[in-house]
């Protein structure tokens, strides 16, 4: 239980390093989630800031999952059961996600946890990780919605753990249905505007006028 709770706080204290707002606030004077889509993530940075601190949050919020749930395995006693070591690696994933969207150094007004719940599964399923950035990128260079992408790579990850990888641990496979239906939930304005055909789209090399 004291491992749960230890690393449970120090994932959630990593997900509430507000990277975007940080860095808007000390290099630009701007509250990104005064701007563009009112987001504190990767991609409102990169909407209303521009591409290199959209690359320096994204790849910041990316390893604050990475490093949440990778503690655990390297700090923790090799004789820690698989199972039990599984359990708290979940545990600090759904904290350090739970950080992001709600920031305790932000006034618990985050960003969706998008970036950071792919360094959560990298750590926790290398395999799966890499697919679903496979199919992030397909759908967002084909439809330029990051939004679309984020939403279909969300759904792709529970079918690839229990489907595909046929995934034995329970709470992994309970972790990777929440996982997706939280990104749904969260971009449930998102998919609003798609339907409506008003979301803003972004492109990884700048259009020509």
């Amino acid at each position: 239980m004291v491992n749960f709770l230890v690393f449970g706080c120090v994932a959630y204290l990593l997900g509430s390093i507000p990277t975007a707002i940080w860095v808007g606030k000390r290099f630009y004077g701007l509250d990104v989630r005064e701007h563009g889509s009112k987001n504190a993530g990767a991609t409102n940075t990169f909407r209303v800031l521009g591409k290199k601190p959209g690359i320096l949050v994204l790849i910041v919020d990316v390893l604050k999952g990475l490093a949440a749930v990778l503690l655990p395995q390297l700090l923790l006693d090799s004789s820690l059961e698989h199972n039990d070591l599984v359990n708290i690696k979940i545990v600090s994933a759904i904290t350090v996600i739970l950080g992001h969207v709600f920031p305790l150094f932000a006034g618990f007004k985050g960003g969706k946890g998008v970036a950071t719940s792919l360094g959560v599964i990298f750590a926790l399923h290398p395999p799966a990780a890499l697919i679903c950035l496979v199919i992030f990128l397909i759908v967002f260079l084909i439809f330029h919605f990051v939004s679309l992408g984020a939403i279909v790579t969300a759904i792709s990850f529970p079918l690839l753990i229990i489907i595909v990888f046929k995934e034995k641990s329970i709470p992994l496979n309970v972790f990777a249905i929440v996982i997706g239906v939280a990104v749904v939930i969260t971009h449930k304005k998102n998919i609003k505007r798609l339907i409506e055909g008003c979301e803003s789209k972004m492109y990884m090399i700048k259009k020509k006028m």
